[in-house]
């Protein structure tokens, strides 16, 4: 006796023909004890009611079938036309009972396979689709039902049917879609194929990563093939932020199954065809029944997101370098951004940070520390260094110290390396940060200028590879150097057998470690030396030699003597030594009456205006934290901070939005952020520090940081700012800041351009006043102003807008500079340059301006 019959008791009806008045009971019965037992009509509290658990335990198969037929039909009724004498709250109560047929196991016969399949399709809801029908639960229980289909049956016809649907309705595809289309295959093969075969495994979607993907799968042989399938179906079963022992067991099974040289190479043309693709994909939206085309760029779509996490969790399992490498480029492409999205693909990039964490050995390590240093989001940035501590926990190092232990050396020796190549060399050396050189060689040791025709010919592979860690030696000594500038903030102190074996003899660091000031502590006295010809020399170029004893650290003009600063400043230039890092000539920030009279804030860099964007970038890659601020409910946050665990401080740099119509981007993003104070707050107390207490080195380089940050991100920089629109109410600010007083970044830029002039060919027609680098030139005099880079003409100061794009194009002379990196310098020496043969100048944008007087 099915429910039906027990309920005629119950609602005091007989027979069949009252079988939907009793459904209809059911519902409203529901409906009486949710009001009566003050329940809400959220799912939830609908499937708590105790009528829908009695139904749920009592109804049998058939009525099963007949009760989820009937809730289609009565939500369809009431979508198509909502006259109908439905509440929003019974509709909701329909709802919620639609997947109790399925809550259990049922036999389905083909005929209500059918019924099913027809009501769904047939009775979608416009903009609605096949949503909210439980086709996923359906197919659920089909799937587990398949195998007591009958040989002839009609149940792929008509699973086609529903996959044909559901392709149509979801233009937009989703994992749940595809989740119900890849198990209807499973359905359809198992039905037609009872040869035992692992059903085909597709990545389904219109994106080139799918047909790229398919094709490669259909190259495979048969068996190859199907231990793919096993092993890419067991792949997207992945959820979670990271691995079950289980999974990383199982999966190792299926890898050993197909090979591991077989599985790292199908592996990794997958993860290079995902990174290959970026291109602007066109999709129909449905908006109110009407079918719109939008053009979206797009990385690797959602869909394909657990697959991919699986394969990339499964490389956990080796630390070889090209598995690596290809894993931490997929990994740093993930959390590039994509234009009005965000980062590509953040959860297939937290997958590429786990595995390369989980590798054996420390090559995993080395890409992390490089990573840590390119990738933005802040949420990424502590997943890093958490992996990071934990991978020095288990080795029982400090971090700073795995990060040195798994920096490569390339098998670099002196910053150079050779190849043979069936008796060609390629003798490859570092020639400045990020850039080496190749140089190759005959077998009779003559130098050829290109690589020989019998290398591209007999050992292309090799050559492929050559290229390969040639690019990475390059990138690593841009990370490496980003990573000792960021050294500066701490006082680390070094064994000198620890330094030497780490820094100076290490391959690749060597070529950094020599050009940099280092520390060298010993029981009497703590001396500054620079590595030079083979030996260490102070800046009066007096010989030192560090023993087993000595203590090696950073040196800092903060913590050293004006005139020790001056003398190496001398000496680098003297000796024409380039730094890696901004070192010697480093900005010293001490700290000024006015911080000592507001106690425990700095106003130094307060009431600038910045371009929100630039400042953004420029945090994130000095380390800092920093949320975008917008124009919607809580788009608002109080600034950037800095972690420096290292003294149990924080440091804080308030900004605000600056509010004003019209000055937000299309996603709401404000266009510009008005300054505050620099604050310091101590992470154990969370209460604020006194200034004072600030250690000197760390206070300096977070008011260098900030000060960089403004240096930057001003709209004082941009030469068009205010003759563009810019904000009317903030043009004072863009006069003052741009030929106002100079900051210590500029202080700096002016104290080697006072040592530069003498030097270059214009320097009998230029000169320092004031604030300002004066250049005669044959028609006007200019005053280009050391610290914004603008430009004032004589005699009435009228101002030239030279945009510093096209500056840049302007040729100049080669110039020796102490160290890389300040862009304001370049820009200022180009339109010197430029300015100084003022009468040769073509553009007339440029001469337009200077021939109006």
């Amino acid at each position: 006796m099915g429910l039906l019959d027990k309920l005629t008791g119950v609602f005091g009806r007989k027979g069949n023909d009252k079988k939907q008045q009793m459904f209809e009971d059911i519902i409203q019965q529901t409906n009486a004890e949710i009001i009566e037992k003050g329940l809400n009509w959220h799912h939830t509290s609908i499937k708590s009611a105790e009528i829908y658990k009695r139904i749920s335990g009592e109804l049998a198969d058939d009525e099963r079938i007949d009760f989820l037929l009937f809730l289609v039909q009565k939500i369809y009724d009431y979508t198509v036309a909502p006259s109908t004498n439905i509440s929003y709250k019974i509709r909701e109560i329909y709802k919620a009972f639609l997947t109790l047929p399925f809550e259990k196991q049922i036999n389905i016969s083909e005929p209500q396979i059918e019924k099913i399949i027809y009501s769904f399709i047939t009775k979608q809801t416009g903009f609605s689709g096949l949503y909210p029908w439980p086709v996923l639960t359906f197919v659920n229980a089909l799937h587990k039902e398949y195998n007591y289909f009958i040989p002839h049956t009609t149940i792929p016809a008509e699973l086609e049917k529903l996959k044909t649907a559901l392709t149509n309705d979801r233009q937009n595809e989703n994992k749940e879609t595809i989740s119900i289309i890849r198990k209807i295959d499973s359905i359809i093969y198992a039905i037609e194929n009872k040869d035992g075969n692992v059903a085909p495994f597709r990545f389904y979607g219109s994106d080139d990563f799918s047909i790229k993907a398919n094709k490669l799968l259909d190259s495979l042989d048969v068996d190859t093939k199907a231990k793919w399938y096993n092993l890419l179906e067991f792949a997207s079963t992945t959820t979670g932020a990271k691995p079950s022992a289980k999974f990383l067991q199982a999966s190792k099974k299926r890898i050993d199954d197909i090979g591991v040289d077989e599985f790292k190479k199908i592996a990794l043309l997958l993860f290079e065809s995902i990174q290959a693709w970026q291109r602007k994909h066109e999709y129909i939206n449905r908006i109110s029944g009407q079918a719109q085309t939008q053009m979206i760029p797009e990385f690797l779509n959602e869909i394909h997101y657990d697959c991919i996490k699986g394969l990339i969790w499964m490389c956990c399992h080796f630390h070889d370098t090209k598995t690596l490498a290809a894993v931490a480029a997929l990994t740093e492409r993930s959390f590039k951004k994509i234009p009005g999205k965000g980062p590509a693909a953040v959860a297939v990039g937290n997958a590429g940070l786990y595995t390369l964490y989980k590798s054996k050995g420390l090559g995993g390590v080395s890409h992390l520390s490089r990573l840590k240093l390119k990738v933005k989001q802040t949420a990424s940035q502590k997943l890093i260094e958490k992996y990071l501590q934990m991978a020095a926990k288990e080795q029982g190092v400090s971090i700073y110290e795995i990060e040195d232990i798994a920096i490569d050396d390339y098998k670099l020796a002196n910053g150079k390396t050779e190849w043979d190549f069936d008796g060609y060399r390629a003798a490859v050396s570092i020639v400045a940060v990020g850039k080496t050189e190749t140089k190759w060689y005959k077998p009779d040791g003559a130098e050829q200028k290109t690589v020989p025709v019998a290398v591209k010919e007999k050992n292309a592979v090799k050559l492929k590879k050559l290229t390969g860690i040639i690019k990475s030696i390059e990138g690593a000594l841009t990370t490496q150097r980003d990573r000792l500038d960021r050294l500066l903030r701490i006082d680390r102190q070094m064994k000198w057998d620890y330094f030497n074996t780490y820094y100076l003899q290490h391959g690749l660091m060597g070529f950094l470690a020599q050009k940099i000031i280092w520390n060298f502590k010993t029981d009497e006295s703590t001396i500054s030396a620079i590595y030079l010809d083979g030996v260490w020399i102070d800046s009066n170029g007096t010989p030192t030699k560090p023993s087993e004893k000595t203590m090696v650290s950073l040196w800092h003009p903060a913590t050293a003597m004006v005139e020790n600063v001056k003398a190496w400043r001398s000496f680098l230039i003297e000796n024409a030594i380039q730094q890696p890092i901004k070192q010697a000539f480093r900005e010293v920030y001490l700290l000024t009456e006015a911080e000592l009279n507001t106690r425990n804030y700095s106003n130094r860099m307060a009431a600038h205006i910045l371009r929100q964007h630039q400042f953004n970038s420029l945090a994130k890659t000095r380390g800092w934290r920093y949320s975008l601020m917008g124009a919607w409910d809580g788009g608002s946050n109080s600034g950037a901070d800095l972690d420096l665990p290292e003294y149990n401080l924080h440091a804080e740099y308030w900004v605000n939005e600056i509010n004003t119509d019209e000055e937000h981007n299309d996603t709401g993003i404000w266009n510009y952020v008005a300054t505050d104070q620099v604050r310091f707050v101590n992470t154990i107390t969370s209460e604020v520090e006194d200034l004072i207490n600030i250690p000197p080195v760390i206070f300096s380089e977070v008011m260098r940081d900030v000060d960089l940050f403004v240096g930057v991100a001003s709209v004082g920089n941009d030469p068009t700012w205010a003759d563009s629109g810019g904000i009317p109410a903030y043009r004072d600010y863009w006069q003052s800041y741009s030929f106002g007083a100079l900051t210590e970044i500029a202080k700096s830029r002016k104290e080697l351009l006072v040592r530069l002039l003498p030097r270059l060919k214009i320097n009998k027609v230029t000169e320092i006043k004031d604030k300002f680098l004066v250049v005669k030139g044959k028609l006007r005099t200019y005053k280009i102003h050391i610290g914004s880079t603008n430009i004032l003409m004589d005699p009435n100061d009228q101002y030239l807008c030279i945009v510093p794009d096209r500056s840049k194009k302007i040729g100049s002379e080669k110039l020796f500079l102490p160290f890389e990196g300040d862009a304001g310098l370049s820009i200022i020496l180009s339109k010197a340059f430029l300015l100084a043969d003022d009468d040769k100048i073509t553009d007339t944008s440029i001469t337009t301006q200077i021939n109006h007087k």
